[in-house]
């Protein structure tokens, strides 16, 4: 079996190299860049043969299910977690992005390469020396970083898998931001596709319910975008665009930087800097007059829109992609606390949701809001997970087991990370691994990337207020109810139709009056002594 595998890495080596060369502007370059595939293949080779001879030896005589199985499960889960994580960082590049989107696969994955990635993946990013930086600016643009800038400071602010961002200031005194591409990763991008390629079939082969092939094809379609910053900055400009024309009115709440377009290139974009918090930072958050709720509920309604309205949505929003600052002029305080405007960087990989796909993941919120299991069903059915998994689809959204989703009381959604919850929604996840790879087998890459944002999303929540509130479900129920109306009235042209749709609005607004005053309730009795 090994000789076979060792021959198809050959030759896929070989075509990787081919393609690439072929395709790139820069043949010599990338030729160059190539004569790395060598050992990196070998790397990939022996990692994917360590990974699946440990999980082979270390299972082997056990019975699935007993404690010791699951012992044995979980140490060879870290174990190899740790080595894919050092092939990551040895191979850098694409194989970063790649464990980046591993970290932000709650319950898609196993817990324990979640955990490993996310605890390296967003801090130890390579950083390219300012020599590098020249050099792609020279070949960008011609001449090097003094030329265009008045000033340039040679040690990046933060780097990431892809790029690093420099402060500069413009020669008519304006303070940037200056996005640079790691160089050569566009040349050694085909490369190192086709060798994660080959990583996760061989593991694929070997345990065929550990399916993660649909996440290549992922990367493999979304890099090329990553890659190109003049695609990042126009999806800012049409993002922002989305909110003043669908979601004016929190439109002013919502900012990306302004793009230097004179000063971009695919490889390098230019933007305005900004003066803000990161949105995880709540004693930065607090200490400039912000109320940490305040800011979880903004990026809820924020995502909420794009989801269910615009259709275009922000498919990275781990922390380090957005900013919080106070709404410029704006002297207006709630309670002592100032109105928080969200700053969205970081544009590069975006997904769109056709209109039947929006309406239906659209109903499908609004029914888990509202515990509708009939609702729930017939729409998990049509965005493809089937009537056999729906309830499974359901739990997967919401971290919440099927008797909890279908609960009616008004907080059967929230998940509180300080309580049992946390562990039991491992515990289920372990439990239904193979039913978890089935179902994402099953389900367009859109929705997929859907999980991944909700993902993303919770992360941000946990860290703001301490889990998931009653409230942040009663804006995701209201904006998706509003997107499933709007879709009705577009299709609606008799009277009794459109009576129908305003008497579903009125008892919307119903069930939405009961639940903020069962909220306030809460919160009263929150901070209410003993």
């Amino acid at each position: 079996m090994w000789r076979r595998a060792a021959t198809a890495a050959l030759s896929l080596g070989a075509g990787a190299v081919a393609v690439a060369v072929a395709s790139t502007e820069d043949p010599a370059t990338t030729l160059k860049v190539c004569a790395h595939l060598p050992p990196r293949l070998l790397r990939d080779s022996v990692t994917a043969a360590t990974i699946a001879l440990d999980y082979k030896w270390s299972l082997l005589g056990l019975e699935p299910g007993t404690p010791a199985w699951q012992s044995a499960k979980h140490k060879t889960h870290l174990r190899s977690a740790n080595r894919l994580q050092e092939l990551c960082f040895r191979n850098g590049g694409i194989y970063i992005k790649l464990g980046q989107h591993i970290a932000q696969l709650e319950y898609v994955v196993p817990e324990e390469y979640v955990k490993t990635m996310r605890e390296s993946m967003l801090k130890r990013c390579p950083v390219s020396s300012y020599e590098e930086v020249r050099e792609v600016f020279a070949k960008d643009l011609g001449e090097s970083p003094e030329t265009f800038f008045a000033e340039f400071d040679p040690v990046p602010l933060a780097s990431a898998s892809l790029a690093q961002v420099h402060a500069a200031r413009t020669h008519d005194g304006q303070k940037v931001a200056v996005k640079v591409q790691h160089d050569h990763l566009t040349d050694t991008s085909v490369v190192d596709i086709a060798t994660v390629d080959l990583l996760v079939n061989a593991l694929h082969y070997i345990f065929p319910m550990f399916d993660y092939r649909w996440l290549v094809d992922e990367v493999r379609e979304s890099a090329p975008k990553e890659l190109d910053f003049l695609n990042e900055a126009k999806n800012s400009e049409k993002c922002l665009n989305n909110f003043r024309r669908l979601s004016p009115h929190i439109a002013s709440s919502i900012y990306v930087p302004k793009v230097y377009w004179n000063l971009s290139t695919s490889r390098i974009l230019t933007m305005e800097f900004m003066d803000a918090k990161e949105v995880t930072d709540v004693r930065g958050i607090k200490e400039i007059g912000i109320h940490p709720v305040d800011v979880s509920n903004l990026v809820s309604k924020a995502f909420a829109e794009m989801i269910f309205k615009h259709g275009f949505v922000h498919c990275d929003p781990h922390a380090a992609n957005m900013m919080i600052r106070p709404m410029p002029q704006d002297s207006r305080k709630f309670f002592g606390w100032k109105r928080p405007q969200l700053v969205l960087l970081d544009h590069g990989l975006y997904k769109e949701l056709d209109y039947t796909t929006r309406i239906s993941y659209a109903s499908l919120w609004k029914a888990l809001v509202f515990a509708d299991a009939k609702a729930i069903k017939e729409n998990s059915v049509k965005l493809g997970a089937g009537e056999d998994l729906h309830a499974l689809f359901a739990g997967v959204l919401t971290m919440r087991p099927w008797q909890r989703v279908i609960d009616p009381s008004p907080d059967h959604l929230v998940l509180d990370r300080k309580t049992t919850d946390y562990s039991e929604l491992q515990d289920y996840a372990s439990l239904y691994f193979s039913e978890i790879s089935e179902l994402l087998r099953r389900l367009p890459r859109v929705i997929l990337l859907m999980l991944k944002t909700n993902d993303c999303l919770r992360a941000v929540n946990h860290a703001l207020v301490g889990g998931t509130s009653l409230e942040s479900f009663m804006i995701i129920g209201r904006v998706s109810s509003e997107a499933v109306l709007d879709a009705k009235r577009m299709s609606s042209r008799s009277f009794l139709n459109r009576l129908m749709i305003w008497l579903d609005e009125v008892m919307l607004e119903a069930r939405f009056f009961s639940l903020k005053l069962i909220l306030f309730f809460m919160q009263l009795r929150n901070l209410l002594p003993g």
